[in-house]
């Protein structure tokens, strides 16, 4: 029987990191990654603004984390923002795949990061609000979540109720997620 690759399979979001800080030569790739999604007229409208571990900037934006967020991801080597470009440079009108585009290349990201054993943990526990003012970020842009990477660390490093929830969840039954030929969803 065929099955998803074991790469994308296996992916899954820990938060237990190391603390030790990335390389441009570990991390880079990453991004490189991302940039080869797929897009609306390959429009490629994401964008990633980085933040590296013990910089004054990484310390503004482990400020903006929820508290759940933020008592594990102090131990990554890198923060990041990741934003969508709300309309197509070439003619500036509205692209309805914005958002969608930019997940492509996050998945992306995801799977090069796993393939390369490190910690990539998405997040939507922030505040966007504050995030693009200290940011600076223009309007023409969306913020569409963040992201802790780092090395793998022990989990035993973690607060008692993250511990209890580091592993790879369950996912729903394909049954669940498809229909055929009309929209059969609840």
């Amino acid at each position: 029987m065929n099955e998803p690759h074991p790469l994308i399979k296996n992916r899954w979001s820990p938060r237990a990191m190391s603390g030790e800080i990335l390389s441009e030569k570990e991390f880079m790739p990453l991004f490189e990654a991302a940039s080869l999604a797929p897009s609306s007229s390959n429009s490629q409208p994401w964008r990633f603004l980085i933040t590296k571990a013990k910089t004054e900037r990484f310390e503004q934006f482990l400020s903006l984390l929820f508290e759940g967020n933020r008592i594990w991801a102090k131990n990554a080597s890198l923060l990041v923002l990741v934003i969508s470009r709300l309309h197509f440079e070439k003619n500036d009108k509205f692209s309805k795949t914005h958002s969608f585009d930019t997940g492509a290349a996050w998945e992306n990201l995801a799977l090069q990061g796993c393939f390369q054993n490190l910690v990539i943990h998405g997040m939507a526990g922030f505040d966007y609000v504050k995030a693009k003012e200290i940011f600076s970020i223009p309007d023409i842009y969306q913020i569409e979540m963040a992201i802790a990477i780092g090395k793998p660390g022990d989990k035993n490093s973690l607060p008692e109720e993250l511990k209890k929830v580091e592993y790879p969840k369950e996912r729903k039954p394909l049954e669940e997620l498809i229909c055929f030929d009309s929209f059969a969803f609840e």
